[in-house]
């Protein structure tokens, strides 16, 4: 037991010295060495060994002239790597910790960006699609006059698109499943939300098929007439044209029908 005692001790002893060893060495490189090593592991493609070298950067000289310089370029390897939840965040430090620093407007931009690439397809959960809307419209905020505004505008919107895909969708999947109320909660909420997108006018025709399904023929007709003022030159014209005829005959059925129970009843 003394003798296990003893090798243990002289083990963590060794550990000791390599660590104080190994830091030693860290701190006798100066910091435009280490940067500039860090940077040529970087154009190399080399960006394992890159990020290694520009944490030590970020953490032992953060205030020096290299420090948003290193903190940017690791990064850039996360981005590169494909590592976008992780880019995310160093470039979110570089924005809250450097935001004098003239890397900061592109970093905003490339923070947007790392969510852009995690937005799933529609079907999915539109977590970091709505981080991406978001974090574009920050970076606009900040730089309106930016040269990537335009590429960060474009993008908003066809993020914005996709969310209303999926309301739409899920709209259609709850009618389906003969569940109106919820569908035209879906329905409502896209027409609300998202004004702007192609997928509006589809879904105030799907509402007045729910409207219908529900027997809410007045409803009906208003969503419909509300559909062809808001987009006269809607490309569902015959579409509307079969519900407003099936609203028609439908709401006589019903009406007949309950015509007929009153006369049964009073029978």
């Amino acid at each position: 037991m003394k003798k296990t005692l003893i090798a243990i001790f002289s083990f963590t002893i060794l550990l000791l010295v390599q660590s104080c060893s190994s830091t030693k060495e860290i701190e006798s490189i100066p910091v435009e060495e280490r940067y500039a090593k860090a940077k040529l592991l970087f154009d190399d493609g080399d960006y394992l060994e890159a990020i290694e070298e520009f944490k030590i950067v970020t953490v032992q000289f953060q205030g020096s002239d290299y420090g948003d310089d290193a903190q940017f370029f690791l990064a850039e390897c996360r981005f590169i790597r494909g590592e976008y939840i992780l880019a995310s965040a160093e470039y979110d430090n570089l924005v809250r910790l450097m935001p004098n620093s003239p890397f900061a407007t592109v970093a905003r931009f490339k923070r947007a960006e790392s969510f852009y690439q995690l937005s799933p397809k529609s079907q999915l959960d539109q977590k970091y699609t709505r981080y991406a809307i978001d974090n574009f419209q920050t970076y606009i905020e900040y730089s309106p006059s930016d040269s990537l505004v335009k590429d960060a505008e474009t993008k908003i919107t066809e993020l914005t698109q996709k969310l209303s895909r999926k309301m739409f969708d899920g709209g259609k999947l709850y009618y389906r499943m003969e569940y109106y109320k919820a569908a035209i909660s879906y329905f409502e909420k896209l027409i609300q939300d998202y004004h702007d997108t192609p997928y509006v006018d589809d879904g105030m025709l799907w509402k007045a098929k729910c409207q219908n399904e529900r027997k809410d023929f007045a409803g009906t007709i208003l969503t419909l007439n509300e559909l062809q003022i808001k987009y006269p030159d809607t490309d569902l014209k015959e579409e509307i044209s079969e519900l407003q005829k099936k609203n028609q005959e439908d709401k006589k059925e019903y009406e007949e029908d309950q015509q007929q129970r009153k006369m049964s009843i009073n029978e």
